[in-house]
């Protein structure tokens, strides 16, 4: 994986996590509400895992936010 998509994903994977926490659920609660294994959200969460468009659009759904807040710096 090159730079780039190394440092987007870790962009992607802290607005995850900081608007999970806001949202005060844990990482297996998203991921339940997601449909995603909790393993699973465990790598997007970590930057260890490339991520769909698809699979950020059932994050932000479940995190009730639009794609731009999880992609933005």
């Amino acid at each position: 994986m090159d730079n780039q998509k190394a440092a987007i994903l870790k962009v992607i994977a802290a607005n995850i996590v900081e608007i999970r926490k806001q949202k005060g659920i844990t990482q297996e609660q998203l991921a339940h509400k997601a449909n995603i294994d909790r393993s699973y959200m465990g790598y997007i969460e970590n930057a260890k895992h490339n991520i769909s468009v698809g699979m950020l659009e059932r994050i932000a759904i479940a995190l009730d936010v639009e794609i731009i807040k999880l992609v933005s710096k």
